[in-house]
């Protein structure tokens, strides 16, 4: 469990998206440990948890414009695919993985947008 005002962001550290996103986090005065998503991908049953406590839906965690998401065909082929079947996908591809993850051990979201980190990530006092 996370300290209060301690945040984890799941992030791929070359991504200028996610340095930015970090960079943003700390200035709001939040404790930010980084964790690499190609290096310590989340499991399979750690992305339910991600999924569950972002109140997203699964298909958010996706990242639609890269690489890997193109070279397996995904567009075509993920409306077909179970839901266990695209979490173990993600989890053996962290880089289908949209980032940056930020959560606290209760919240979570998923990507960057200045507006969402100023009413979900400010810290309080």
């Amino acid at each position: 469990m996370t300290k209060q005002n301690e945040l984890t962001i799941i992030q791929y550290p070359k991504c200028s998206t996610c340095k930015a996103a970090f960079k943003s986090l700390q200035a709001k005065g939040n404790e930010v440990k980084s964790r690499s998503i190609v290096e310590e991908t989340p499991s399979a049953q750690e992305l339910k948890e991600l999924v569950r406590q972002s109140g997203l839906e699964l298909k958010k965690f996706f990242n639609t414009s890269g690489e890997v998401y193109k070279e397996l065909g995904l567009k075509d082929n993920l409306a077909s695919m179970s839901e266990d079947e695209k979490y173990e996908l993600l989890a053996q591809h962290g880089m289908l993985i949209k980032r940056p993850i930020v959560t606290d051990g209760t919240t979570v979201t998923v990507g960057y947008k200045e507006e969402t980190y100023e009413q979900v990530w400010k810290r309080n006092g």
